[in-house]
């Protein structure tokens, strides 16, 4: 039996010794971006990905290894407990099998075979199973007779007998691993229309798929279709073969007079007992398995999307689109601070659109609007094509991004939003969001629960826990590897900063707002619950500007100051010099020249960490979402009509999924590109070539006007 430190090392690829040092570090309460990032050479350079995994199935491992040894001792106490039976909880590899060999020994409901042995039928139940006793067995049954118990004939005890051996067959472990293995690789999944009527659910009405090949949005689909009622689903397996494998085990001679009362009994077995638990374990793996998938999908976009580039040093006008209530106008400056705020009617019904064009206008020239942020959502074309007439008359250049809008409204109403603009209606708010997620994506959407910010698939059917779990664990990484800087960070932001939890964040805020801006990281320990080991998970993410100390604008953590110093020292400069813009760049060229292996000797520095360093000291204060593709910023509309098959356009990624990916290519709804027109080489997944956020070249390959859907290829 393998320990879990050897199964971690196998599944994960990684040596025995990294094992050990990782698991040591979780335990020791270190959080993963904070072992990710400053404690390579520790893990063996283990990425925030491989850690998170590592994490999940430790927990995972641990939790298998703890119901092991409770299977045992509740076993035991029955006095039950073989060697045989020991061996094989011991070789179990999931939680599923090891719940399979728990089964017969688990309390059960007053079953048939329960209500048998009380009527005394179970050393019948033995002879008809061991089939070796030659004499006829009803003759023998007729002893078991007994009215007092309600045995009232010698049919009575067969069948009660039957049924104890039913369920023994119901219970083996082995019968029911087989039996998973063969539906696995055999089985069909079969979906029928319960309702004669249109729905998103129309190409399951009458619907076939191997379970072994199905991919996950569509068991997903199902599920909803199911739930729905829309769908009526089978799983439809190897029967025959089944039953065989059973027969061929049970029946030991197909010569004494117990072949057809077992044959029967199996059926029975199969049909009443096995086959309902084997569905619902089928169905519940699948969807587990799937759920795993767009879990894993959703994190992948929502981290993309997180990183998004900022749109640094403008006063940017955030435009919540919407028909009869008025559009909402929200004016934000490069900081993030509302200036103003209205409502404009460009839209159905009122038309007002020269009144609309006089304000908007106004607002431009009055705070120097170099961007507007249209909101994605209802009546989202109309208002772009009204911006983008009106931004033709303005005295400067403005330009405009379509801006997802996922979530604002969500936003909009939370406690959160309402403690940001306790005097601010609740509709202003959501453009004000909209306006910030084009400013500081990141900085914006942490506000918002995860689940809500629109780049998954099924996201509000799969396990809501495990979504949360695994959603906390993509920001986290997304926050940290920008860093935090904590004279303008929000509470929402900051608590996503490694060792900082949402009371230590407010705790920041309030000490902030009461003795000014931070000029040292290790102020920090003067804030109320932030004490040591806080501050040493923290410190390295967190960033102060026009401070103390120009290393910490930085990911160089406190630890490794003497270090950088004495770096900077070899070079012949001070750790002042890199806040110098004429220093910087000759800083930079030396430090390209620097010899690693060499210098992490001079320094007693492990090369990992120093390799951190020359890169942090190279460009000090950078945005790492900088080097990303920036949102594509557009002065002119594209209609649905204008479009033309053939037509080449630049195009913006806004959701990647198991069959492709949507790109918004500037007209009402999202073109997809299906995952066999993502690339000329063959891909498993569409995220192997696209990511949320990219700026993609595509194709328009076909257009349905009456469903207004776009067909797209990045072949060209």
């Amino acid at each position: 039996m393998k320990t879990i430190n050897e199964i971690l090392a196998d599944e994960l690829n990684i040596k025995q010794t990294q094992v050990e040092n990782t698991i040591k570090l979780i335990d020791d309460g270190n959080t993963i971006p904070f072992i990710a990032r400053y404690r390579k050479e520790v893990t063996g350079n283990l990425s925030d990905e491989i850690l998170r995994n590592f994490n999940e199935r430790l927990t995972y491992l641990r939790n298998l290894e703890n119901r092991r040894q409770e299977i045992i001792r509740i076993i035991d106490e029955q006095g039950k407990l073989t060697d045989e039976l020991v061996k094989s909880i011991e070789e179990s590899s999931t939680l599923s099998e090891l719940e399979d060999i728990y089964r017969p020994y688990k309390q059960k409901k007053r079953t048939r075979a329960i209500i048998a042995k009380e009527r005394g039928l179970e050393p019948l139940s033995q002879i008809i199973y061991e089939q070796t006793e030659k004499k006829d067995i009803h003759e023998i049954a007729k002893e078991y007779i007994n009215e007092e118990k309600q045995v009232n004939t010698v049919e009575d005890a067969i069948a009660g007998a039957l049924d104890i051996i039913a369920e023994i067959i119901s219970d083996e472990p082995k019968f029911r691993k087989i039996i998973k293995s063969m539906c696995f690789r055999e089985a069909i999944i079969s979906t029928k229309a319960t309702k004669d009527e249109k729905s998103p659910y129309e190409m399951y009405y009458d619907f076939n798929e191997g379970i072994l090949r199905i991919p996950s949005h569509r068991v997903l689909a199902i599920n909803r279709g199911e739930s729905e009622e829309f769908l009526k689903v089978k799983i439809e397996k190897p029967e025959e073969k089944i039953l065989q494998m059973i027969e061929n085990s049970v029946i030991k001679s197909k010569d004494t007079q117990y072949v057809k009362m077992l044959q029967d009994t199996i059926l029975d077995a199969y049909k009443r007992l096995i086959e309902p638990s084997i569905d619902r374990e089928i169905r519940t793996e699948l969807t587990e398995r799937s759920e795993e998938k767009a879990i894993k999908v959703f994190g992948q976009n929502a981290k993309q999307l997180l990183l998004q580039p900022p749109i640094k040093g403008m006063n940017v006008i955030g435009f919540d689109p919407a028909y009869r209530t008025g559009c909402k106008i929200a004016v934000i400056d490069s900081t993030g601070k509302l200036l103003d705020y209205t409502t404009i009617y460009p839209t159905e019904p009122q038309n007002d659109i020269e009144g609309a064009k006089k304000v908007l206008l106004g607002l431009i020239k009055k705070y120097n609007i170099g961007i507007i942020a249209i909101g994605n959502g209802t009546a989202s074309r109309e208002s772009e094509s009204f911006v983008s007439d009106v931004i033709k008359e303005a005295d400067h250049e403005v330009v405009y991004a379509i801006v997802s809008e996922a979530g604002a409204s969500v936003y909009s109403a939370s406690k959160l939003a309402t403690e940001e603009y306790p005097d601010i209606n609740v509709s202003i708010r959501g453009a004000i969001s909209i306006a910030r997620r084009l400013q500081d994506p990141l900085a914006e959407l942490v506000k918002i629960d995860p689940k809500s910010i629109g780049v998954g698939q099924y996201q509000h059917d799969v396990n809501q826990k495990r979504l949360s779990e695994s959603l906390t664990g993509v920001v986290e990484d997304a926050v940290n590897s920008v860093g935090v800087d904590v004279n303008t960070a929000t509470p929402s932001l900051l608590s996503y900063v490694s060792g900082i939890n949402s009371s230590i964040a407010k705790n920041i805020v309030k000490y902030r707002d009461e003795n000014g801006e931070l000029k040292e990281r290790k102020e920090l320990l003067k804030v109320p619950k932030l004490g040591k080991i806080a501050y040493e998970q923290c410190a390295g993410f967190i960033r102060i500007f026009g401070g103390k100390n120009p290393l910490e604008t930085t990911a160089v953590h406190p630890e490794s100051y003497d270090k950088a110093e004495e770096l900077l020292s070899i070079l012949g400069y001070t750790k002042k010099d890199i806040a110098n813009k004429e220093k910087i760049s000759k800083i930079k060229v030396e430090l390209q020249n620097v010899n690693i292996e060499k210098t992490a000797k001079q320094l007693d520095i492990g090369e990992p960490t120093l390799k951190d360093i020359v890169s942090e000291l190279s460009k000090p204060g950078r945005d790492p979402r900088e080097d990303l593709p920036k949102p594509i910023l557009r002065s002119d509309v594209l209609k649905f009509e204008d479009l033309k098959e053939g037509m080449v356009l630049n195009g913006t990624v806004r959701n990647v999924i198991d069959f492709g990916a949507f790109v918004d290519i500037g007209v009402k709804h999202d073109g997809l590109v299906h995952i066999s027109q993502l690339s000329d080489k063959y891909i498993k997944n569409p995220s192997e070539v696209v990511s949320v956020g990219d700026i993609v070249k595509v194709k328009v390959l076909s257009i349905d006007k009456d469903r207004q859907k776009v067909s797209l290829t990045m072949k060209m």
